[in-house]
């Protein structure tokens, strides 16, 4: 089981190392469902991680939707963070109709080129989950979908996030469960779904909040569960 924790400055990122998170995404602006963070916290990060890091590449936080400009921005983001040598990215993007959109993903993986690719939860403002699973599976650079089975919280959609594991059995793809996980709640929904990876944000801070420092105590609560 992999955990992934995400990282918004770098007492987060030395935090998630020291207690046991297993890969970090490195993200800002989390009210806005995050974006690219800058070029000093990325280096820093890469500087003192012990773990492999994934970066969010997200040129504004009002949509999934991008422009050519901004697709160009992003396209730069993924030059810079190769160069610096991270270990990966987290990118999605959809048309104005919610469709994946395929030529901004091929821009995008044409320059990300051996990174470890994550297509985030872009993938649950689509217009469909079972639509955007099988569009990605042309993307062999794709590792992952980071989804919560929704807009809602994924404990609030485990027969969604169970189908889209079905249809991923048979691909490349694998499906990461996140959003809206908790401590409390999380050993229900691991034992229902059994995913090989699995994402945590504010459920491993304090009062559950970007706005408090992870907790030691509940990312070894997680790590147990997986014994």
């Amino acid at each position: 089981m992999i955990l992934e924790i995400i990282a918004t400055h770098i007492r987060d990122v030395k935090a998630a190392c020291e207690y046991g998170a297993d890969r970090i995404e490195l993200c800002v602006g989390m009210k806005e469902e995050g974006f690219t963070p800058s070029f000093g916290l990325i280096e820093s990060a890469l500087e003192i991680a012990t773990v492999p890091i994934n970066v969010i590449i997200r040129s504004h936080s009002q949509s999934f939707f991008y422009e050519p400009a901004e697709v160009d921005t992003m396209v730069r983001d993924i030059r810079m963070v190769r160069k610096l040598g991270t270990n990966g990215i987290v990118i999605g993007a959809l048309t104005e109709d919610g469709r994946v959109d395929v030529e901004v993903m091929k821009r995008l993986l044409n320059e990300a080129e051996e990174l470890d690719v994550t297509f985030h939860r872009a993938s649950d403002f689509s217009r469909n989950l079972e639509e955007t699973l099988e569009v990605l599976t042309q993307f062999k650079q794709v590792k992952r979908i980071l989804t919560a089975g929704g807009r809602k919280p994924a404990t609030e959609s485990v027969p969604t996030i169970k189908r889209l594991m079905e249809l991923a059995e048979n691909t490349h793809l694998n499906i990461m469960p996140g959003y809206g996980l908790r401590v409390e709640t999380f050993k229900e929904f691991y034992d229902d779904i059994r995913p090989t990876e699995i994402h945590f944000g504010s459920g491993v801070r304090e009062d559950n909040s970007f706005m408090k420092q992870i907790e030691q105590k509940k990312v070894e609560k997680i790590k147990q569960m997986f014994k």
